[in-house]
């Protein structure tokens, strides 16, 4: 059943958007692209492309030190919630907004 990752959610994505222990996203990650970049798609699912192997928590050190850098936050305010092994995460920022987060992924779709 294709439809049963997603489900009705805030702005930033079906996973959820804010509470009090941060701001979920629903993210799909696609390792050893070519670039380094964020997209956030119309639904709000967020594409992070990185060029790192899904090998040894490599793709997923790289998607937390992509989106820390694009957030303007600390690493370690960025946390995968669930997903671990899979391209489709759940990832929690810690102490920004959702507006905040939504705004700043839009505006800086990849890296320098």
């Amino acid at each position: 059943m294709s439809g049963a990752r997603r489900s009705s959610g805030a702005s930033l994505g079906p996973a959820g958007g804010a509470d009090r222990d941060g701001v979920r996203l629903e993210v799909i990650v696609h390792p050893r692209a070519r670039r380094n970049e964020v997209e956030v798609r119309p639904d709000g699912t967020v594409n992070v492309r990185v060029t790192a192997p899904p090998v040894d928590g490599a793709a997923n050190r790289a998607v937390r030190d992509l989106l820390a850098r694009m957030l303007g936050c600390a690493r370690s305010a960025v946390e995968i919630v669930r997903g671990e092994t899979g391209r489709h995460k759940v990832v929690r920022v810690l102490g920004l907004p959702a507006e905040t987060i939504g705004g700043r992924l839009r505006a800086r779709p990849g890296e320098p």
